[in-house]
């Protein structure tokens, strides 16, 4: 008997779903071009341009902060990608899942019928499922997607680490140097993404077995694990959410 379809995915956050973060922008020119003045009113339009009546600019970040401040916009993007993919994969694992339960059901049928004819003395041939090859096909693009979003976390990683040894090399291992934002160390940058990369580069690993698998298995309390693996992703934690965030608050693309 067929069973039910597995739960939906999970709804995403509340807020009209997340937005992408941009990037830095280099350090530019400020301010619109100069009117065209008499050479009698230069003097005053220059006095009007006092650093008491213009707007407070941003200050200006080195070269290692802004590269750390758009490492953290890239996570935020990559995670909000992977979360995509595997709402997306989880759709189509969901269809082979039941797509095998139907064939099952189907097989089982056709083997009390052989069984109860007098006449048939060999099994049906085994059909091929385009359907389900199709969406075999689909699962592992999804994984080729979701592998190369790992990797670009695991370069994150490495550019974390680099500029780490590079601000150690310039001041020193047991100096301490001011923070390049609020309160964070530099090595505090890597840790989270070290962490970060970890939790995915599992979870990639396990989603690699269930492609290699779901489409395969003919017990169906395991095809339903693969699902339930597939839509939970146990290797990532929740405390994930948390490191995000607290790098993008750190960083400044939220709000304090």
């Amino acid at each position: 008997m067929k069973r039910g379809r597995a739960a939906s995915p999970r709804p995403r956050g509340s807020g009209g779903g997340p937005r992408c973060l941009r990037r830095s922008a280099g350090p530019g020119l400020g301010g619109a071009g100069r009117e065209r003045t008499s050479a009698g009113r230069w003097g005053t339009a220059m006095a009007a341009k006092s650093p008491a009546d213009g707007t407070p600019r941003r200050p200006v970040l080195s070269v290692s902060a802004r590269k750390i401040k758009d490492n953290a916009a890239d996570w935020h993007n990559l995670m909000m990608k992977w979360e995509r993919l595997n709402d997306n994969g989880f759709t189509t694992a969901n269809k082979i899942v039941n797509i095998k339960i139907s064939e099952q059901f189907q097989d089982n049928k056709l083997e009390i019928a052989c069984d109860n004819s007098a006449t048939e003395t060999e099994k049906p041939a085994l059909k091929y499922n385009k359907e389900l090859d199709n969406c075999c096909a689909a699962l592992l693009e999804t994984l080729k997607h979701m592998t190369k979003i790992q990797l670009k976390m695991e370069k994150l990683t490495l550019t974390a680490k680099a500029i780490c040894d590079l601000e150690a090399f310039h001041h020193g291992a047991g100096n301490c140097t001011a923070p390049f934002f609020h309160t964070w160390p530099t090595s505090y940058f890597y840790e989270v993404s070290l962490k970060l990369s970890e939790m995915y580069k599992k979870e990639l690993q396990l989603k690699q077995t269930i492609v290699q698998e779901i489409a395969h298995s003919a017990d169906q309390d395991l095809m339903m694990v693969y699902l339930s693996s597939w839509l939970y992703q146990p290797y990532i934690e929740n405390s994930s959410k948390l490191l995000l965030e607290a790098m993008l608050l750190e960083t400044g693309h939220r709000p304090c």
